[in-house]
């Protein structure tokens, strides 16, 4: 462990105790001689202005009561282990949306390694060991991404030309945006539409000719917003119109039972071995997709029109393969 680590856990031990630290504590905790630990305390607070005070005593430190609570170290001081972390997720970034933030990162990144190899006496570490599978992301326009993300957080309106997947007919839209969801490797934009009075969440790789407006955007109440868009099943938006209950095998069962679908999902474990799981939805397309690659794993129970939405889809499939040579 070397010093900056060592100043790191010192400072953390003195801010959180609420009673002064013995001696002994502070060398256990630091894992090094008597003499270094001394030496690291004398750095604190004389270095770096700590208010270290001690018991005439016991010996034992503590930060002054009255200035502890202001004192943080100078600048950005984080473990191996956390800079390993914040490492991981960059290129969890980089590798998921490349260029989403590159240029802005990269900075940040190169300070990041550079003390990642000082604590590892020069070694470089392997980043190439973390390994992304982004699975069915679509292409995003960055100029796109970085316009909308800077109207979201400066509160500016936006104006854009939309092409939903569902009708593939051009729209142009005036939003406030709400706020940028990430789902299932792709970027959303849920936003206040003011010619239609509505909350509406917009796929970022639909959208062109973007532009900031010059006015401020309309702020919609968080509760309204979870209400609307986090309510139902997937990222379709609307309140629920049912509950869908989907039962799975029990081989399926392994993975289902310890997967998210949606806040408010209900699991239970069937005698048998099979797993039921209820979800609210206003949309079918996304949830019987999702229960599709279950395949004979999985059965949907109710509502009626769900499962009979499922006979068709399936019957349609089988007929694909029915009807002969591959055209």
């Amino acid at each position: 462990m070397d010093r900056h680590e060592r100043t790191l856990i010192l400072h953390r031990i003195l801010k959180t105790a609420r009673y002064p630290v013995s001696l002994k504590r502070v060398q256990e905790e630091l894992q090094c001689s008597r003499a270094t630990m001394y030496r690291d305390i004398a750095f604190l607070r004389d270095a770096l202005g700590a208010p270290i005070e001690s018991d005439p005593e016991s010996g034992a430190i503590h930060y002054a009561s009255d200035e502890a609570e202001r004192f943080e170290l100078p600048g950005l001081w984080l473990s191996s282990d956390e800079m390993a972390a914040l490492l991981a997720l960059n290129e969890l970034l980089d590798r998921s949306d490349p260029g989403v933030l590159a240029g802005a990162l990269a900075p940040f990144r190169k300070r990041i390694e550079h003390l990642l190899s000082d604590q590892a006496s020069g070694r470089v570490l392997p980043v190439e060991r973390i390994r992304v599978i982004a699975s069915g992301a679509r292409k995003l326009d960055q100029i796109v991404f970085r316009t909308v993300s800077g109207a979201l957080l400066n509160r500016k309106r936006l104006s854009f030309h939309y092409r939903a997947r569902t009708t593939n007919a051009p729209t142009t839209r005036e939003v406030s945006p709400q706020r940028l969801t990430h789902y299932r490797d792709n970027w959303y934009l849920d936003a206040w539409d003011h010619e239609r009075e509505a909350l509406r969440s917009f796929a970022l790789d639909r959208m062109s000719s973007v532009q900031v407006i010059e006015k401020p955007a309309e702020d919609r109440n968080p509760a309204d917003l979870d209400a609307h868009l986090s309510s139902s099943y997937g990222i379709f938006s609307g309140a629920p119109k049912a509950t869908a209950v989907v039962r799975f095998s029990a081989h399926a069962a392994r993975w289902v039972a310890d997967e998210h679908w949606h806040s408010q999902q209900q699991g239970l474990w069937l005698a048998d071995g099979r797993y039921e799981l209820k979800v609210p939805y206003s949309n079918s397309r996304e949830l019987l997709m999702d229960v599709l690659k279950y395949g004979p794993d999985a059965e949907v129970v109710s509502p009626v029109s769900l499962r009979e939405e499922m006979k068709i889809m399936l019957q349609l499939a089988i007929g694909s393969y029915s009807s002969g040579a591959v055209r």
